[in-house]
């Protein structure tokens, strides 16, 4: 049992040893601009067991469409510090198919969302709330959340402000 988890480890780590070699053979081949796509590919499934995380935000496979929000900018004017406030942006599908918002990421954690889950048939309304605790803060503040819906501009951004008045 003991030459067989030998062996087994070894080949791991051989395996391993041919991968970095290749890597070091990739490097180099890119330095003279002699590398081809065969070698790429069989690279990166050696050694990514998925695709690498970008930046890039979450878009919806649905059919694009169009959209027009009541507004994306809202004032809560002067509020206490520690009041929880939300506020209803309403959105409209413009276009011919159904308007599908996947996520809604706001800038920071005192912004938490709700939205409209099922598509939204064209011509219909859904509804993005944004909730804001202002507990950590004082003055006049500025936040955001991005909402991410098939449309060709996306994501929308919503912004709201508020005047943080001491208790």
């Amino acid at each position: 049992m003991k030459k067989t988890l030998s062996i087994i480890a070894l080949s791991i780590i051989g395996f391993g040893l041919v991968s970095c070699k290749k890597e070091e053979n990739k490097a180099a081949s890119e330095s003279q601009g002699t590398l081809s796509s065969d070698s790429i590919q069989y690279d990166r499934s050696a050694h990514t067991a998925e695709a690498p995380a970008t930046e890039a935000a979450p878009t919806s496979n649905q059919p694009l469409t169009t959209a027009a929000l009541s507004e994306s900018n809202f004032d809560f004017g002067k509020i206490k510090k520690g009041d929880k406030v939300e506020h209803v942006y309403e959105i409209t599908n413009t276009g011919t198919n159904p308007l599908v918002i996947s996520e809604v990421k706001p800038g920071c954690g005192c912004t938490a969302p709700d939205f409209t889950k099922d598509p939204i048939l064209p011509g219909k309304k859904g509804k993005i709330t944004l909730h804001f605790d202002s507990s950590n803060f004082d003055g006049n503040v500025q936040k955001y959340a991005d909402v991410f819906v098939n449309v060709e501009k996306s994501p929308i951004k919503l912004t709201f402000t508020a005047d943080i008045q001491p208790k």
